[in-house]
């Protein structure tokens, strides 16, 4: 039988192992490493305690990872490896996170058209708050682009300043704060991109209101490419039409439209291993 418990003391690499097989089958299927798993979950607040994984025996067979940032939580990845699906576990790990989270708010993204997800976190409460566009850009064989300096001591704050929707959870100031791996600021007053080279990962690109339409955005994005190890990702509110009308332009490629979901909490509930 299943034990579902928190994930206080599990280790990376399994983690990681349960992460890879629950993901291997997925809409985008993905790989990651440990440390890559851990580089991502600390960037966004992972909350171990507050996370909740299905036992047999030793091994993981599926997982809520959750993410805490004040008074609100994050999902920041669900899965069930394939031998256990269709059993109601992931509806169990949920509502086991639910029951615990010490948060007045839940928030989670699903891709659209991964219909069984979907309806899964709306039967458990969840409705829609915004969508979310995730975009893949590679510099491929387009020419150099002119130098874009590097910022030595970057003003995060003022860089999010410029941008016009508020920032995805994974892409926040606070999410940028708590990363443990190095990420490259480049621009100056006028605009600027973060880039993450070892991720590929672009969470912020920002153009100055009154310096856009004058291919400074190209630019950046060009730049923060070229100093990727692989094609940038990156993460768009879909309400702004101007950032995706830039992206399509430059040539980049919208992989797949995600649900931003919530659900509102009543208080923080006392803590208890639900067995």
């Amino acid at each position: 039988m299943l034990e579902i418990r928190s994930l206080t003391g599990v280790g990376w690499e399994a983690l990681a192992a349960a992460f890879n097989a629950a993901f291997s089958d997925y809409v985008v299927p993905m790989s990651i490493t440990a440390d890559g798993l851990a580089a991502m979950q600390r960037r966004r607040g992972y909350a171990p305690d507050a996370s909740f994984g299905a036992f047999d025996g030793d091994r993981l067979a599926g997982f809520v990872l959750t993410c805490l940032e004040g008074d609100r939580a994050y999902n920041s990845g669900t899965g069930v490896a394939p031998p256990y699906r269709r059993g109601g576990l992931a509806r169990r790990l949920v509502d086991a996170v639910i029951e615990r989270v010490p948060a007045a708010s839940y928030v989670l993204e699903v891709i659209e058209t991964n219909a069984p997800a979907v309806a899964l976190y709306r039967a458990a409460g969840f409705r829609e708050r915004r969508k979310l566009q995730v975009w893949t850009y590679a510099h491929g064989d387009r020419p150099p682009a002119p130098e874009i300096p590097a910022l030595a001591a970057p003003d995060l704050p003022a860089i999010a300043a410029d941008a016009d929707t508020e920032l995805p959870w994974q892409n926040s100031l606070a999410s940028l704060s708590r990363a443990t791996e190095p990420f490259v600021a480049l621009g100056d007053a006028r605009g600027a991109a973060i880039v993450f080279p070892a991720s590929a990962d672009l969470p912020l690109l920002c153009v100055a209101r009154g310096e856009r339409r004058r291919g400074l955005g190209a630019r950046l994005l060009a730049a923060a490419a070229a100093r990727a190890t692989r094609p940038l990702r990156t993460m768009v509110d879909d309400a702004d039409a101007g950032i995706a009308a830039f992206l399509e332009a430059a040539g980049a490629t919208r992989l797949v439209r995600q649900l931003e979901l919530v659900r509102e909490l009543r208080g923080s509930p006392p803590r208890r291993d639900p067995g």
